[in-house]
């Protein structure tokens, strides 16, 4: 007869053939009422038991004349089952367990489940249904609702932060979402900002929903900004944001607007029929690919002498408006152009948030927008974990470009 290979586990077989003596072998083990059930109940029981020899240890209470006062039944969720638990008790009812706090229905872990399936856009209805099919219980909508609305406090704390001090590179830019206010369905912007350190780690600094956009609202924002720490933002890269310009400058004297090249191109091409769009796309290449902001201004001189010039006279009147925030990155190499000369960074970011959101028709409130943005930038902002391929090259030239300031945040 073969030998049993001794195991490496705490567990020998004999202690296993004890704990199933008596026993029936079946599916019925692993359930709640079955063994591993059991086990799981004897296992919490102790280190509550534990926890209270703990906290009567403490001087303090010692001191107080502290002691145990008997046990108390409560049904909490564990694993996705009802387990009674007997829960331990002082007299002076000081006693407040880690492993399952005071008034908690569930386990730590549990709450983190609904609020994954949340965060992926899940509805009520569907998180319900879910947790019903995968875990074999039925939880209310009312405690899902809870469960999510403690988000909302997370999610406020988030946009409180500190910030750090200076940010080489701040984008700025919106998406539209529909949210329900006063009875109607309104398409508002929510606005986003990533900025980018001196060490070239992204970091989301808000959020923020406005129905319209202007010199105020961007103040605001600013001011916000400001109040959480930053000092300086050297480079701040923007779609054409009405007023924007005008507010950061106010708060951020020093800062560089850069207008978004594509941006601008997308929106100079509003003037021209679509069948000409891409033979006029292709005529602009050469301002914005120029060697340097006086060949940039030679080149856009010769598109407006040329026919696409002459025959659409709002394209050059686009370009001219926003020069002073084009030429900026004319400063920079090739490389680092990539970086400050388009919104794409956040532009990816709004991509990412679209697939969490595009299920839900539209929000109830302006707080409920909030939330599911607000988790799905989180775990969005989990999987940043390098700097842009080109921030090594950027590093040194915004070193040189901008001395001191830029010295300031590393």
């Amino acid at each position: 007869m073969a030998r049993r290979r001794k195991s490496d586990s705490p567990f020998s077989d004999e202690l296993i053939d004890q704990l199933l003596e008596g026993r029936e072998h079946g599916a019925h083990l692993l359930g709640n009422d079955g063994l591993i059930g059991e086990l799981k109940k004897r296992l919490a029981e102790r280190m509550l038991e534990g926890e209270m020899e703990a906290h009567l240890d403490d001087p303090d209470q010692q001191e107080a004349g502290n002691h145990r006062n008997g046990r108390s039944s409560k049904t909490v969720s564990m694993d996705g089952e009802r387990v009674v638990l007997d829960i331990p008790r002082d007299r002076h009812g000081q006693f407040d367990p880690t492993l399952i706090p005071k008034y908690a229905r569930r386990f730590p872990g549990f709450d983190d489940k609904i609020i994954a399936l949340y965060a992926r856009g899940m509805s009520t209805r569907d998180i319900r249904a879910h947790i019903q099919e995968i875990y074999g219980i039925d939880v209310s909508a009312n405690l899902v609702s809870a469960v999510t609305e403690s988000v909302m406090a997370d999610a406020l704390a988030w946009q409180n932060r500190p910030l750090e001090t200076v940010y080489a590179i701040v984008y700025f830019d919106a998406l539209r979402v529909k949210i329900r206010d006063e009875g109607m369905v309104h398409s508002k912007a929510v606005y986003l900002a990533i900025g980018i350190t001196s060490h070239g780690a992204k970091e989301i600094l808000g959020l923020w929903i406005e129905q319209t956009e202007g010199a105020k609202f961007w103040m605001r924002v600013m001011t916000e900004l400001k109040g959480r720490g930053v000092s300086d933002i050297l480079i701040a890269v923007v779609d054409g944001l009405k007023g924007f310009p005008e507010a950061i400058t106010a708060v951020f004297p020093d800062t560089v607007v850069q207008t978004c090249i594509v941006h601008l191109i997308r929106y100079s091409m509003q003037f021209a029929s679509w069948k000409e769009r891409k033979a006029i796309a292709k005529a602009l290449r050469p301002i914005y690919g120029a060697v340097s902001a006086d060949a940039a201004a030679a080149a856009l001189d010769e598109f407006e002498q040329g026919p696409w010039g002459q025959k659409y006279p709002p394209v050059v009147a686009s370009w001219r408006r926003k020069w002073e925030q084009v030429i900026p990155f004319f400063a920079f190499s090739a490389e680092v152009r990539k970086i400050i000369y388009t919104t794409n960074a956040i532009e990816s970011l709004h991509s990412q948030v679209r697939k969490t959101i595009r299920n839900k028709g539209h929000f109830p409130s302006d707080e409920a927008a909030i939330k599911l943005i607000y988790l799905s930038l989180r775990q969005i902002e989990a999987k940043w974990k390098r700097p842009p391929k080109e921030w090594h090259a950027a590093k040194a030239q915004l070193a040189i470009q901008f001395g001191e300031r830029f010295i300031l945040s590393v």
